[in-house]
């Protein structure tokens, strides 16, 4: 059997959406709280997100708008406010993670109809998910408009908020047992954290000496 090829540029948004959100797996959600101009709070869920570079330490999150063109509560707030903070989604946070993503009309937070606690900020202000095992409070540097649908926004990230438990104070490595992290897959479809192994990287003298 041939292998399949997909040509992008001749596809529609919809098809390539599906094919790549299948291919680049799993990724990881960030649960994004945000404040409008009326401080309402926002809750909203993005598997369009990563980390990218630690000096300074930032991160990426595409922004998109709904179908009719108009833009979504966070991509509205974040093109007004400089803050916001990404709450990551572990095991307990899955399904209020979930029930964020449920179309509440602009004038209803989701912090508010669904009854989650929050904390307030540090040193920006916009509150934190209460329950997040982790909790990065970031400030916007750029967004980036490709399309009248599609943004992807720089941040710096200013301060963390870890659960008790989850890094070790003096190496500072993430206990990822503890963690348990989800991950986004395609459609309706979420991972847990699985088997978890250790590969050691191997320097160059250390590779050809097994070479001889």
């Amino acid at each position: 059997m041939a292998d399949l090829q997909f040509d992008f540029t001749q596809m529609s948004v919809k098809d390539c959406y599906k094919i790549i959100c299948g291919i680049v797996v799993p990724r990881p959600i960030a649960l994004v709280t945000s404040v409008n101009s009326e401080g309402r709070i926002n809750s909203a869920p993005f598997s369009f997100f990563n980390a990218f570079s630690d000096d300074p330490v930032q991160i990426a999150l595409g922004l998109q708008h709904k179908a009719d063109g108009t833009p979504k509560d966070t991509t509205r707030n974040l093109s007004a406010a400089k803050y916001f903070v990404i709450n990551m989604v572990d095991d307990a946070l899955a399904s209020t993670m979930n029930d964020c993503a449920i179309d509440f009309p602009p004038n209803v937070s989701e912090i508010d109809a669904l009854g989650i606690e929050t904390l307030p900020g540090v040193s920006i202000p916009v509150p934190r998910i209460a329950s997040a095992p982790f909790a990065l409070e970031c400030r916007k540097v750029v967004s980036l408009a490709f399309s009248n649908t599609r943004e992807i926004l720089i941040a710096e990230v200013v301060r963390v908020h870890a659960r008790a438990g989850l890094v070790d104070p003096v190496t500072h490595y993430i206990d990822a047992y503890r963690y348990r992290p989800i991950g986004r897959l395609a459609g309706f479809q979420y991972c847990h954290q699985g088997e978890i192994f250790d590969m050691k990287r191997e320097s160059y003298a250390e590779w050809a000496a097994k070479k001889k």
